[in-house]
């Protein structure tokens, strides 16, 4: 660690630490003697993070400053040299300092981004069990919607533990199942090979062990969400805009109440809002609920990269469009914005109609830019989600349809008589 304090501070300003705990201690001790207040590090990967979470401890308040904004004169490309140039920046106010939630959300977000990984993990032993199922030609996972439910983990114990019967694994079936007993029976019989059956024991084995590691991640997360203050009283929860559809307990499901636990933290039901029904609480692991470091909604949608930038060079835009920043927040929005294309609301309307005029990629940033402002507005105001304020814009637009369908037939010599339409 290169360390530069102003010259007046102490008779070496500038030191080098190495990296263990011990070293980092005793930076932040010389820092403390050098009545430092304020310190300016680079971002490099996941190297900043103890030194950080050391300097927050000790009082110290650290900026953290994005490599990429961060740009070297030349002659100062050693590590030496760099540190000073940081420190002169930091101390004349011209870095920025990169946003971080509170220690407590910051928590929540390694536990979360713990458990979505553990997800994907999870993901690919089932992939394992649908090869190894194949190779013995058992067609139960095509006949049924998902292997991972009660009927499908049921048959695959069961054949673990040695049942080859197709009789008796058929008779495992739930009654909620649409494929008849005789279809399950048929798909059931197959060519048991030693290999491929040691291979589906060891995927079902992992693919539960996951499982069990995800259920931990959930009581993990909850308790670190109970001691944080809440904003509004679960029991107050606002009934759903439409009827909740029951999910499949499939491995990536919640294990606790989560709808009311994202209303317990931010005030508002934010579950209501069209794609966001199962983001809330990851977007409040990478945003936190308080974002009064953003002015604006203008200014967090600039931060998630959800809306356009220019280059500008002698009064010439140079490039123009969206950044491609890595933005785990931003992608969340993307992702919520994607699963709209089949939606009957106004924000799955709003996406296909500006497929049909920008195309799917920006028409994809542009519900993702609507979504996050609509999530800035409701959790900064308190306010709950209302769709009923679309139907000004809906009024809006079919005036301003109506205005160019005349223009464009009075171009071509016709006039438009409007009639009565039966209801």
């Amino acid at each position: 660690m290169y360390v530069a304090v102003p010259p007046d501070r102490a008779p070496e300003p500038v030191r080098v630490f190495d990296t263990f705990t011990n070293d980092l201690q005793a930076l932040v001790k010389w820092l403390q003697q050098c009545r430092i207040t304020t310190v300016a590090m680079e971002s490099t990967g996941v190297y900043w993070i103890p030194l950080f979470q050391m300097l927050e401890d000790a009082g110290i308040q650290p900026c953290l400053v994005n490599a990429r904004g961060l740009k070297n004169v030349p002659g100062r490309r050693t590590d030496w040299h760099d540190c000073q140039w940081l420190q002169y920046l930091h101390s004349v106010g011209l870095l920025r300092a990169a946003f971080r939630p509170e220690q407590e959300v910051c928590a929540v977000r390694s536990v979360w981004r713990q458990r979505a990984e553990l997800v994907s993990m999870a993901s690919q032993h089932v992939q394992h069990m649908h090869k190894a199922l194949t190779q013995m030609n058992l067609q139960i996972h095509h006949v049924i919607n998902d292997i991972t439910g009660v009927t499908g983990l049921a048959i695959i114990d069961a054949i673990v533990a040695g049942e080859r019967d197709a009789e008796k694994l058929a008779q495992l079936r739930e009654p909620t199942i649409q494929a008849s007993p005789e279809t399950i029976r048929q798909s059931l019989v197959g060519d048991w090979r030693r290999e491929h059956l040691f291979v589906l024991a060891q995927s079902r084995r992992l693919y539960q062990s996951y499982r069990e590691q995800i259920a931990a991640c959930d009581r993990e997360i909850q308790a670190l969400l109970s001691p944080l203050p809440p904003r509004a009283d679960p029991r107050d929860l606002p009934p759903p805009g439409k009827p909740v559809r029951k999910t499949k307990r499939t491995a990536g499901a919640i294990t606790f109440d989560y709808r009311a636990e994202a209303y317990r933290l931010f005030g508002v039901d934010l579950t209501r809002i069209p794609g966001l029904e199962g983001n809330v609480l990851a977007l409040f692991s990478e945003v936190g609920r308080d974002l009064s470091r953003f002015p604006t909604a203008a200014h967090f949608v600039s931060w998630l990269g959800l809306c356009p930038d220019n280059d500008k060079s002698g009064g010439q835009v140079l490039w123009r469009g969206a950044r491609k920043i890595q933005q785990r927040a931003g992608q969340l929005f993307r992702l919520a914005a994607h699963s709209l294309h089949r939606n009957r609301s106004r924000l799955g309307e709003f996406l296909r109609r500006m497929k049909a005029k920008l195309g799917p990629k920006a028409a994809t940033t542009a519900t993702a830019h609507k979504l996050a402002v609509i999530f800035y507005t409701l959790v900064t105001r308190q306010i709950e989600y209302d769709e009923s304020i679309w139907a000004a814009h809906d009024e809006q637009n079919r005036k301003r349809m109506e205005k160019r369908i005349k223009r464009q037939a009075s171009l071509l010599g016709f006039q438009l008589v409007p009639i009565e339409v039966p209801q």
